[in-house]
Order: structure tokens, then C-alpha cells, then sequence
């Protein structure tokens, strides 16, 4: 294998890692951001709940009023009564009394469904309760490893490139140069091995001649149709598969 190859190979190597790392960062926080938004739904839940209970409260204390209401009407009218000679208006205002007495019926059966709704919410404040507090705590624990992850990753990185500059100067100017508007082109890959007379890279047939070019291992080979840069050791069978 050419020289230049073997630091090509290398070099290719290095960026993969770098690639890989600094696309594991750029996942890191969106991560972050999953974490945050489900616990701040959980709190959002909670204190939507919290929220019903209040209204609830405030719907039954108004209907308590109501009925006071009704009673002082009630209360009112039977005064009238007594007081009243006439017949029509003492049937009168025994109407209204009945229409109050039926109107209290009515709001102390609205009373009775909201107690069941107080109960039913104040499960749902303490089902909530919980879930929020499990949320929150699940979104502290991972994003405390997302930023040890985080963290670790960066040193990493910063280990990969240290030298990256030195690795590409090591393959000579004309080489690197190949190989970077390459890498721009094609992406990952772009240094690849030759096998049963296929290039790495397309997984097309490679030509002959260029086959026995690079099996010589005198020059830089590239594919013909994909332009990669191109390589082969004993352990690769240069014959064309059948």
C-alpha cells in the first residue's frame, strides 16, 4: 500500500471519529429540550388540575349563595303571607314559594355533583402530583448524565482534533487536497479498497487497466465513475466477480 495511502487512511479514520462525536453532540441538546418540554407538560397538567379544583370550589360556594337566596325569598314571602288577607295573592306568593323551594332542590343536586367532582379532582391533583414530580425528577437525572455525556464528549473531541491538522499535512498538500474536495462531494468514504475488481465506494466494476494501476501501488488510482481515491492489499481479491 502507498504511503500516502496509509496517512489518507488514517486521516479518513480521524474525521469519522470527529464526525461521529460532534453528531452525537448536536443530539445532545434537543435531548434536553424533550426532557424540559414533557416536564414542564407534567406541571402544565398539574396545575390545570389544581386550576379545576378552584373553579369547582368557587361553582359551589356560588351555589350556596343561591340558596341562601332562595331561603331569604322564601323567608320573605311566608312574612307576606301572613300579612295578607287576599287569597290570590297568598296562593301567589305560596307559588313563589314553591318555585324557590323547587329552585333549591335543584341547586342542592348541582351541590351534590360538584362534591363528586371536588373528590374526582382532588384524585386527579394527586395523580398529577406524582406525575410531576416523576418528570421532573427523570428530566434532572438525565440531563445531568446528558451533560456528563456532554462534557465527555468534548474532551473527546478536543482529542481527535489536536493533531488532525498534523495528520493532514502528513499526506502531502496535493494528496489532502483530493481527498478534502472529495470528502465534500462524496461524504464519509472516499478512500476505498478494491475487491473481486469492485470499488468500494459505487460498487462498480472497475476497469482493467486501472485495476493493474492499482495493484502496482505506484500512484494515487481513482474510480472512474465516482472518482473516489482507490487501494488494494493482498488480502483483497482483484478478480472480477462472476
Amino acid at each position: 500500500m502507498l504511503d500516502v495511502i496509509e496517512k489518507l487512511l488514517i486521516l479518513q479514520d480521524r474525521d469519522g471519529k470527529i464526525r461521529r462525536v460532534k453528531g452525537e453532540l448536536s443530539h445532545l441538546e434537543p435531548e434536553r429540550q424533550t426532557l424540559k418540554a414533557k416536564a414542564a407538560a407534567a406541571q402544565a397538567a398539574l396545575e390545570s388540575a389544581k386550576t379545576r379544583v378552584k373553579q369547582i370550589e368557587s361553582e359551589r360556594k356560588s351555589l350556596e349563595l343561591e340558596v341562601e337566596d332562595k331561603k331569604q325569598l322564601i323567608a320573605r314571602y311566608s312574612n307576606q303571607q301572613f300579612q295578607t288577607r287576599k287569597n290570590e295573592e297568598y296562593r301567589a306568593l305560596q307559588h313563589e314559594i314553591d318555585l324557590c323551594k323547587e329552585a333549591i332542590t335543584q341547586i342542592e343536586d348541582k351541590e351534590l355533583d360538584l362534591m363528586q367532582q371536588a373528590e374526582d379532582q382532588q384524585k386527579e391533583v394527586v395523580r398529577a402530583t406524582q406525575a410531576a414530580n416523576e418528570a421532573r425528577k427523570l428530566a434532572e437525572t438525565q440531563t445531568a448524565q446528558l451533560d456528563a455525556r456532554e462534557e465527555s464528549l468534548r474532551r473527546e473531541l478536543a482529542e481527535l482534533e489536536a493533531n488532525r491538522e498534523v495528520l493532514a499535512a502528513a499526506a502531502g498538500d496535493t494528496a489532502r487536497s483530493r481527498y478534502e474536495r472529495l470528502v465534500k462531494s462524496k461524504g464519509e468514504n472516499v478512500i476505498v479498497g478494491v475487491e473481486h475488481g469492485v470499488c468500494g465506494g459505487c460498487h462498480m466494476k472497475v476497469p482493467p487497466q486501472l485495476l493493474v494501476t492499482c495493484q502496482a501501488k505506484k500512484e494515487l488510482v481513482t474510480c472512474s465513475n465516482c472518482g473516489r481515491i482507490l487501494y488494494y492489499t493482498p488480502d483483497m481479491d482483484l478478480a472480477v466477480a462472476e
